[in-house]
């Protein structure tokens, strides 16, 4: 799987998101239906989701996050070949975790494909309880997505 954040300016569709991840689609994650499996979507978000935290500087070996909750509404099908720009921010900010916001653009159909939305929870470094976001990381974050207007609820 071929990643990499997307370093051209971003369609208007995403200019609401600070990260833009680059993620080529791949034949072999097409479904018997000719489409990229519903399963994949859940990678790339994954994918994108480390290239956020990246940005960030927050994962650098020492972060621990769980994935509570992820869901992704599908609004049009994907197929081969196809490149997706997800766009990725932070949509709500709380104390231990945060929802972080996708938007799936298809290079090839020029629109939006789908949306998502996933719950991260901070824990510390043997995973057993649950730890606050430092000031700093706060900071971090609110000056990423600030520098595209935008601003997570519970900031």
């Amino acid at each position: 799987m071929q990643a990499s954040t997307f370093e051209k300016p971003a369609p208007d569709a995403l200019s609401a998101y600070p990260v833009v991840h680059q993620q080529m689609m791949q034949w072999g994650e097409m479904d018997a239906f000719n489409h990229l499996n519903n399963v994949v979507y859940y990678r790339y978000a994954e994918s994108a989701r480390i290239t956020y935290l990246q940005a960030l500087g927050m994962f650098d070996g020492d972060m621990v996050t769980v994935l509570a909750q992820s869901s992704c509404q599908y609004l049009r099908p994907v197929t081969y070949p196809d490149t997706l720009l997800i766009g990725v921010r932070c949509q709500r900010l709380g104390t231990t975790s945060m929802t972080v916001a996708y938007s799936y653009y298809s290079v090839a159909q020029e629109a939006i494909v789908a949306t998502a939305e996933s719950v991260v929870v901070r824990l510390n470094n043997s995973a057993t309880q649950k730890l606050p976001w430092s000031d700093s990381e706060r900071r971090a974050l609110l000056a990423l997505e600030n520098s595209v207007g935008h601003t997570p609820e519970g900031a």
